[in-house]
């Protein structure tokens, strides 16, 4: 099953892209990259230091640098940052060079998920996790449905049964 199309894996945070995105690259013999572990190679920083110090802006100004230059590449499953998609430009790229899945879960799901990480900066503002996530919820959700190709409910299956229900709505 080797794909020569480029697969990006949308979605809010805890959703399990990047889990997701990892065994689909190996089942479809495919290279996978996570623009978050991207960006932290580069900088040799975690996340948390790139907002830190260079704030929020210019986090998503390195994550708009990489998606631009994954997303040129062939053949690649591409896990992606939630706040990727609010850049007109990284929705351009995501659209146009590759098939787009969004792999959707519910707030509680995604409360559960993320109540305990400590790598997501937007996730240490003084406002609940909830408020937090519904804000970003609302002010995403959308953008992720509009552009994607491919919705997948992510809500309650293992990363192995999401795998097995993108290649299913492939149709390889």
């Amino acid at each position: 099953m080797n794909m020569k199309k480029n697969l990006f894996l949308i979605g809010p945070m805890g959703a399990g892209k990047s889990t997701v995105g990892r065994n689909l690259a190996k089942k479809l013999k495919m290279k996978f990259y996570d623009s978050d572990e991207e960006i932290e190679k580069r900088t040799g920083a975690d996340i948390n230091w790139v907002f830190d110090v260079e704030g929020e802006k210019g986090f998503r100004k390195r994550e708009s640098k990489i998606i631009y230059e994954l997303t040129h590449k062939k053949g690649i499953v591409l896990a992606t940052g939630g706040g990727s998609i609010l850049s007109s430009v990284n929705r351009k790229y995501l659209t146009s060079y590759g098939i787009v899945i969004y792999l959707k879960i519910t707030l509680e799901k995604q409360l559960i998920r993320t109540q305990t990480d400590k790598n997501r900066p937007l996730l240490h503002m003084k406002k609940s996790l909830k408020s937090t996530l519904k804000k970003l919820k609302f002010e995403r959700n959308h953008l992720y449905k509009n552009m994607s190709d491919i919705i997948i409910n992510a809500d309650n299956y293992s990363s192995q049964t999401i795998v097995k229900n993108i290649i299913k709505s492939l149709n390889l």
